[in-house]
């Protein structure tokens, strides 16, 4: 099969969140299962031109309508680590993509509604016509609308779109603006209910309610999640059009690349080991310690890797801290702050926190030393409100490092708790899970780990090995993407 990703993100050369590794990661799946992958950027000012190889002009002045008028584009050719980029680069005056940033910008809607029409326009004018267009998240939400309502008539009738939601938080809300610049106009067509028209917002228009509803597939990135988004709030105001369209919406877990979560051979820890070799994970952990001058001792270490921010539950993350080290552990934090209000409350912590011998927070990200804790730590807490997949318990997973997680997404599809799972046996499960949003649930789940680490250490290594044997990597989403793609070309 030819397939392009359309997407705002991919790692290593754009990564502001997960979307940037999926989209990678994914690509790479397909290619080595003898799929032909294209990816269409962005070209952002601010991206990382150090991981492109052979950067060079693929196509000039491409013509974009815009406006009733046009904007013209250079589109850019390069490899990111083997996969083939395209970068779209308008030359405007508005400088889409110019600002020094991804997203955050007042008319970030605008910005992607143009990199959507540019990509289309690249495929028409190109004469590419891949068997999928895979689209991801709101910023490419208009994809699946312009091809059925205006690229289909112009040659590209025969494309399929699956469009992938990796944070309904997120929907792209615009106004009239948007339909006169892209051409698809006719406002009183799009402003019902049944095409672009906001759920909540009868004057609002919403990109990712127009991909759900034009797409050919839709899926969110984990089984558990797809069930949130529908029956839940999780949805963001998008249930009712997640009901209407759910014989096309489905769940596909992420994966995680093992090329780069492997503790057989991770270049950034200094000790390697496997489920044979589970014992030399202490000796990662002993320059854990040393790394981050916390004392040395039978104490088990308690980490947390990830973005400080509402949906990663930063409540319970802060309570996680002072109740490690109330039961006699070490705590290791590893997160920047998505706002001023918490970064100020733990740069705090950690200032309050300075002096003592069992803990370290690390205001900001390392991605060596990210590699470190995971290796160097016996349990991961991962209290988020919401988490649409995940991708730590995942890599504590692989490194033997026992997640203790609330039970929400892909959360709940991938960590099984020890106590109380009921539909793996014993020797499947290989965390420990809460649900409650609260301390309670959260110290309930931390000292049944603790209890194990503290009175049964042969039962808790158990635990960690069972939890290595698991593959979460691309291997089995990637099929379940080849047979979603082959399910919509043939439907």
């Amino acid at each position: 099969m030819y397939i392009v990703q359309i997407a705002s993100e991919c790692a290593p050369v754009i990564k502001a969140g997960g979307l940037g590794d999926v989209v990678y990661g994914l690509s790479r799946e397909l290619e080595t299962r003898g799929h032909c992958v294209e990816i269409i950027l962005p070209k952002y000012d601010c991206m990382r031109y150090d991981h492109i190889w052979g950067l060079h002009e693929a196509y000039c002045d491409l013509v974009v309508p815009w406006y009733g008028t046009d904007i013209l584009c250079d589109v850019y050719c390069g490899w990111v680590h083997g996969r083939l980029c395209f970068f779209i680069e308008p030359k405007s005056w508005e400088m889409f993509f110019n600002r020094g940033c991804y997203y955050g910008c007042d008319d970030d809607p605008m910005r992607f509604a143009f990199f959507s029409k540019a990509a289309m326009e690249f495929l028409l004018r190109s004469n590419k016509r891949p068997d999928v267009i895979h689209c991801h998240d709101w910023q490419t939400g208009l994809i699946p609308v312009m091809l059925f309502e205006i690229y289909k008539y112009n040659g590209m009738e025969f494309q399929r779109v699956l469009y992938t939601i990796h944070n309904f938080k997120h929907q792209g809300i615009a106004g009239t603006d948007i339909l006169e610049a892209t051409g698809l106009n006719r406002p009183e067509y799009y402003y019902q209910y049944g095409r672009l028209r906001d759920n909540f917002n009868p004057f609002a228009l919403n990109f990712m309610q127009g991909g759900i509803t034009y797409a050919n597939h839709v899926n969110t990135v984990s089984p558990y999640h797809a069930w949130e988004a529908q029956h839940t709030d999780q949805g963001f105001g998008l249930g009712h059009t997640l009901h209407t369209h759910q014989y096309k919406f489905s769940g596909i877990l992420n994966g995680i690349d093992y090329e780069v979560w492997n503790p057989e051979e991770d270049r950034y820890i200094p000790h390697h080991y496997d489920i044979a070799t589970f014992e030399d994970k202490a000796l990662n952990k002993k320059v854990l310690r040393e790394r981050l001058m916390l004392a040395h001792g039978d104490k088990p270490v308690v980490a947390f890797i990830g973005r400080l921010d509402d949906q990663k539950g930063v409540h319970l993350v802060h309570h996680a801290i002072y109740y490690t080290l109330s039961r006699g552990g070490q705590f290791v934090l590893l997160g920047s702050a998505t706002e001023k209000g918490i970064n100020d409350w733990f740069w705090h912590e950690k200032l309050h926190l300075n002096d003592n011998p069992d803990v370290h927070l690390e205001i900001g990200f390392n991605e060596e030393l990210a590699h470190l804790i995971y290796a160097g730590s016996d349990m991961i807490v991962v209290p988020s409100n919401f988490e649409p997949c995940g991708l730590t318990q995942m890599i504590g997973l692989r490194y033997g490092t026992v997640p203790i997680v609330r039970g929400v997404g892909g959360l709940v599809n991938t960590v099984f708790d020890w106590d109380y799972d009921g539909y793996h046996e014993p020797e499947e499960r290989n965390g420990f899970v809460f649900f409650q949003s609260d301390t309670v649930a959260l110290e309930s789940a931390m000292d049944r780990a603790f209890d194990i680490w503290e009175k049964e250490p042969a039962l808790f290594n158990q635990i960690a090995q069972q939890g290595m044997q698991y593959d979460f990597s691309w291997n089995h989403p990637g099929q379940d993407y080849v047979a979603l793609y082959d399910y919509i070309r043939h439907k």
